[in-house]
């Protein structure tokens, strides 16, 4: 995904401290941001991983292979103009027949607001809806059908209040990653002020693990399936190591529909 030209200030803003609204209504506790869903059941040591692609690919056959190894189960949340590449088709397929969830993630990659006025919208609801619905239609080639995947997952992993809104308006659920680790850092390129290395990243998913009052638990834990070529030091390829050390200390591995499975009820 190229993000480089925005890293600076996506990073910086994505570091600031953020403190999730909870919402509790019985059993079980759902962490919610500007709308979003971004934390499952913190009572549980289950969570999720997440990827999310757009223009680049060049770890999928990878993080499939490793997931089949492993005996796990993601969730990928790719653009329409993913969905309509040719060169990303066969593993698509790979995905789909893996038993892993496919969601959306915008049709354009579009940049739905401001990133430093969080409340000024930069597109208008037609134009959120329109792209939103011809990525659903990209997925349809597929066999995956609009019911099949309501959670999306917004581009930049950028939105505000108004983008969650619209979402519901349209029968599906917001979500984004939950803050606290490195993860989704994994595209930062070196020379920049911004970069971080994988083995940075690798560590701050354990020392939260550690640090925070609940770990991991609900978490989830997004990545890229590709990125630059500039960044050569891929994180995808710690993907085993890390699934291997959350598995020791006891955390189980679930679909974001899994995760959240009551949130649509």
């Amino acid at each position: 995904m190229n993000k480089a030209s925005l890293t600076i200030t996506f990073l910086v803003l994505l570091l600031l401290p953020v403190r999730p609204a909870i919402s509790q209504t019985g059993s079980p506790t759902y962490q919610y941001l500007h709308g979003a869903m971004v934390r499952g059941d913190t009572s549980k040591q289950e969570l999720a991983l997440v990827f999310t692609g757009d223009e680049y690919a060049d770890g999928g056959m990878h993080i499939a292979d490793i997931l089949k190894k492993q005996g796990i189960k993601a969730s990928f949340f790719l653009t329409g103009k993913f969905y309509r590449n040719a060169e990303f088709e066969e593993f698509i397929q790979v995905l789909d027949t893996g038993g892993h969830y496919l969601g959306a993630h915008s049709d354009q990659h579009l940049l739905y607001c401001d990133w430093i006025k969080r409340d000024s919208l930069l597109l208008t609801q037609k134009q959120f809806r329109d792209d939103l619905q011809d990525n659903y239609k990209a997925m349809v080639s597929f066999g995956i059908k609009e019911e099949d995947a309501l959670f999306f997952l917004p581009p930049y992993e950028w939105y505000n209040d108004s983008i969650s809104t619209w979402t519901s308006q349209m029968g599906l659920q917001l979500i984004n990653h939950t803050h606290g680790t490195l993860s989704h850092a994994d595209y930062t390129v070196p020379g920049t002020g911004t970069y971080r290395s994988s083995d940075e990243i690798f560590q701050s998913v354990l020392d939260y693990e550690t640090s925070g009052s609940n770990g991991l638990n609900g978490f989830i834990l997004l990545s890229h399936i590709g990125t630059v070529p500039e960044r050569t030091d891929k994180f995808y390829f710690y993907l085993e190591k890390l699934v291997e050390e959350l598995k020791l200390r006891a955390y189980r591995f679930k679909r974001i529909d899994e995760l959240l499975v009551q949130s649509l009820h």
